[in-house]
């Protein structure tokens, strides 16, 4: 395997473990969104649920072994209402989003694509959730901003 190929393999497991992580937030997030937002958290879940399964395809076309979930994720700050229900959607939407803009750089040819087109639909996400934008979506970790990553548990 080249050393670009080791790059995009990496970005891609990368992406996959993101996602399980996101897939495991919103399922918190479902449990404390108020009624007026569960639709929009369980479009988004199922996103991610998608993307993670794509991912899971790319990297076995690469000839690896997916990068499996942890069995629990430690959250960034405890969520017990809605307000904190949406306020973690919006943090699971950077973390992603700052994932795939890794991805865009590391992939080519269709890969690239398909990663700018997940990072585009996570900034959206986090703008629905956020009611705000951010400049460059995707890089607000790398700027110091207080975003924190949802990372596994023991």
């Amino acid at each position: 395997m080249s050393e670009a190929e080791d790059g995009e393999l990496r970005a891609l497991q990368a992406a996959l473990a993101a996602e399980h992580a996101a897939v495991y937030g919103y399922g918190v997030v479902g449990a404390r969104i108020g009624e007026k937002r569960r639709t929009e958290a369980r479009a988004a879940y199922d996103a991610h649920r998608a993307r993670r399964d794509a991912l899971g395809r790319e990297v076995r076309a690469l000839g690896a072994v997916p990068v499996a979930a942890a069995a629990g994720y430690a959250l960034p700050f405890p969520v017990g209402d809605p307000a904190t229900a949406v306020r973690l959607a919006a943090e699971l939407e950077d973390r992603v989003a700052g994932v795939y803009s890794d991805l865009v750089r590391a992939a080519g040819g269709g890969r690239r694509n398909l990663a700018a087109a997940a990072l585009r639909e996570a900034a959206v996400r986090a703008v629905r959730w956020r009611g705000r934008s951010v400049a460059f979506p995707g890089l607000a970790e790398r700027a110091g901003a207080e975003a924190v990553p949802v990372t596994p548990s023991a």
